[in-house]
């Protein structure tokens, strides 16, 4: 649509030329090359391939448009491809909910696609490689509250945003919701590093997770918190002096000796 009309509107404008082109094949039997622009089209006009008579009849000589376009793409970097952790569950494993019924074994092959991941869909095989997790670091087959259990249930959240969000990189709402559940699971993690070291080692080699202890201070140091803090240094460094001090006066003060109330009561006797 664009073209036609820009090759009209050269048409119009070049009409003129074409006339005094023709004139000038008359006198000369040759028109020069002429290039008129128009936007993006260049239009270049070549003299008559004709004979002098067939000029003189027409008056104008034949020419050609030819349109250049000079059209820039950009070169998109291609994105490193993520290994999703669903990669590793096989089609023809049966669904969570179809593994202990005896029957789907046996089903027709249709059937069977059915009820396996073949035709399941993303949170189906999202369920199956949770409870995977779960049976890696339970305490037993009924355990469903312990903190390591918490913490497989996290990692596959953990591990399924990540996976989003390389896909769809300005997600903010799901980028917010997986740092909550990175905090959650580090919080875990130093419980369970505090509290049990031997299973904090065991989930952390089960699940894949590499743990790396926070610094020291989290709070970024300005000019008015190291004041404030060298003020605070100040007042306790004062406050343990002066307890210091009474605590020696306490130790100068001689201890009340047993024969003075011994005396008092007799003197109280008499």
């Amino acid at each position: 649509m664009l073209s036609s009309m820009a090759l009209r509107s050269v048409f119009k404008s070049t009409s003129v030329v074409l006339r005094e082109c023709g004139v000038l094949s008359r006198l000369k039997g040759t028109c020069a090359s002429l290039q008129l622009k128009h936007g993006a089209f260049t239009s270049v006009i070549t003299g008559p391939s004709h004979s002098n008579s067939e000029t003189a009849l027409t008056g104008i000589g034949s020419f050609t448009i030819q349109s250049v376009r000079n059209y820039t793409r950009v070169v998109r970097k291609k994105k490193p491809v993520m290994n999703s952790q669903l990669s590793d569950l096989p089609p023809t494993m049966l669904k969570m909910e179809y593994a202990a019924v005896p029957l789907a074994q046996t089903a027709d092959d249709l059937v069977k696609r059915l009820l396996t991941l073949e035709l399941a869909s993303h949170s189906e095989k999202l369920k199956l490689k949770t409870e995977q997790l779960i049976a890696k670091v339970q305490r037993d087959e009924a355990d469903r509250n312990s903190t390591e259990v918490k913490v497989a249930i996290l990692t596959s959240k953990i591990r399924n945003y990540q996976e989003h969000l390389h896909k769809h990189t300005k997600d903010k709402a799901n980028k917010r919701w997986m740092l909550m559940a990175i905090d959650r699971r580090k919080k875990l993690l130093k419980h369970l590093r505090v509290t049990r070291y031997d299973a904090f080692e065991h989930v952390c080699q089960q699940l894949g997770i590499t743990y790396t202890f926070p610094p020291e201070y989290y709070r970024h140091a300005t000019r008015r918190w190291l004041a404030k803090k060298a003020l605070c240094i100040k007042v306790f460094k004062e406050v343990q002096k002066q307890k210091l001090e009474q605590r020696k006066k306490i130790k100068q003060t001689p201890p009340p000796t047993l024969a003075e109330p011994a005396r008092t009561a007799a003197t109280g006797t008499q």
